[in-house]
């Protein structure tokens, strides 16, 4: 019975979605094989320059350079594996081929490369390894280093174990040679093709994120004797709040307060990404020596206990300064609240006391209108009295019955109580068009 295709509607990221898991897979490997792994730090913007460079390489080798845009490159030519990778911060070269002769570190599958191209890689190399992957000396049993490859680790920190269950035995000992480059032996003891290129490209991955956790230290300890002279500064000035009285000197502080959270801000951002990224490469790089199931080889401490005693206390400096800075920004923002609420305090008082002024003011004005008034009603009161004597005068002169100083005196009363009324209805309409109109 055939099957018939449905059509899907998809979404449009799906098939890259799903294509991602299948992504940087491990390489095959076979003892005895050799790998050299460079790790170059790039730079903002460098995604074109770092293709750039893996299709001039690709070149040299005569290969096909993958397309724009991709992340994760493998191609074989003529026995050399190439495996690059591009990450967030940096990009990965790891060429890999058959070990020839006894010497695992003699020629290195670095030398299958051009030489002036590695030559032109850009400043910027942050981790170089010769890994060499052997087949169990004769004789061997699982113990130590075997003791022809002691002189490859003369240093007296050399990390190892049993790997992979009992598989495999690998050492280390971080540390950088005259070439530029550091060192891993693995030594297969019943290894499948897989396991060998999982075992092998883990080891590699943890001596990068190692490196690449390592890079906040030196961040840490720049910004360390900036945070004591911070410390003290933020603790002198939270212990003038309470000294300061007059606002002009309180917002003189205020200003030093916000100037020492600016500078604490600055010092925040240029390390928060830093900090951030530190801790995710050190997640990485625990999750890598699980995953390595290492067992104790008698005598020596395994990369675990290694890790353990050097990047750790390096990753809990990092915590602590960025704890620190933190806790800065935490006093500097209390002590800025407190001298801004006594600030306010401050103005609202002066402004109590400006409106108490104004209403005094005020009082003052009621009653020197209301004294103006009083003398207004007088001076209309006599102009308008005034104004009747003389209509009583030209009566009397018309002929009319009237006594002109009766009149006039009948007349004071009412003329004064109609100036005042109508001042009265003037002020109320005038006050009661004040209050209709908008503030």
């Amino acid at each position: 019975m055939s099957s018939r295709t449905l059509p899907l509607p998809e979404h449009p990221d799906r098939r890259q979605v799903s294509d991602e898991v299948h992504a940087r897979p491990y390489p095959l490997m076979r003892a005895p094989e050799q790998a050299s792994h460079l790790a170059v730090l790039s730079v903002e913007g460098s995604a074109a320059a770092d293709h750039a460079t893996l299709a001039g390489l690709c070149r040299r080798l005569g290969c096909a350079a993958p397309p724009p845009g991709a992340n994760h490159f493998a191609a074989a030519v003529d026995g050399l594996q190439l495996r690059w990778e591009r990450h967030t911060e940096f990009t990965s070269y790891t060429f890999i081929r058959p070990l020839e002769g006894a010497d695992p570190f003699a020629e290195p599958a670095i030398r299958a490369v051009p030489e002036d191209w590695v030559a032109a890689l850009p400043e910027a190399v942050l981790v170089a390894v010769h890994a060499a992957l052997l087949p169990a000396p004769a004789g061997w049993r699982g113990g130590g280093l075997p003791p022809e490859f002691e002189p490859h680790f003369a240093s007296a920190n050399v990390s190892g174990s049993l790997m992979t269950g009992g598989a495999a035995a690998g050492w280390t000992d971080f540390v950088i040679r005259e070439d530029g480059f550091s060192r891993i032996l693995v030594i297969d003891m019943g290894l499948r093709e897989r396991q060998a290129g999982r075992l092998v490209q883990r080891l590699l991955e943890i001596e990068t994120y190692r490196t690449m956790a390592l890079l906040a230290l030196p961040v840490a300890r720049e910004i360390s004797p900036q945070l004591d002279r911070l410390d003290r500064a933020v603790t002198e000035t939270a212990g003038r709040i309470a000294g300061v009285s007059d606002i002009g000197s309180q917002r003189a502080l205020l200003g030093t307060l916000t100037g020492q959270a600016a500078e604490i801000e600055r010092l925040v951002n240029g390390s928060t990404y830093r900090f951030g990224a530190a801790r995710a490469y050190c997640a990485l790089v625990d999750r890598r020596i699980a995953e390595l199931r290492e067992q104790r080889i008698e005598g020596l401490q395994t990369v675990a206990e290694f890790m353990e005693r050097r990047l750790a206390p390096a990753m809990r400096t990092c915590e602590s300064t960025t704890a620190r800075l933190e806790a800065l920004a935490q006093r500097v923002g209390r002590a800025s609240n407190l001298l801004r609420t006594r600030v306010d305090i401050e103005l609202e008082a002066q402004n109590r006391d400006v409106l108490k002024s104004m209403n005094r003011r005020a009082r003052l004005q009621l009653r020197l209108q209301e004294t103006v008034e009083g003398l207004s009603v007088v001076a209309i009161s006599y102009y308008a009295v005034g104004r009747v004597g003389y209509a009583a005068k030209a009566a009397k002169a018309a002929g009319a019955p009237i006594d002109i100083e009766l009149a006039t005196g009948l007349a004071i009363p009412v003329v004064i109580g109609g100036v005042w009324l109508m001042i009265r209805r003037i002020r109320r309409r005038l006050l009661r068009r004040g209050e209709d109109e908008p503030d």
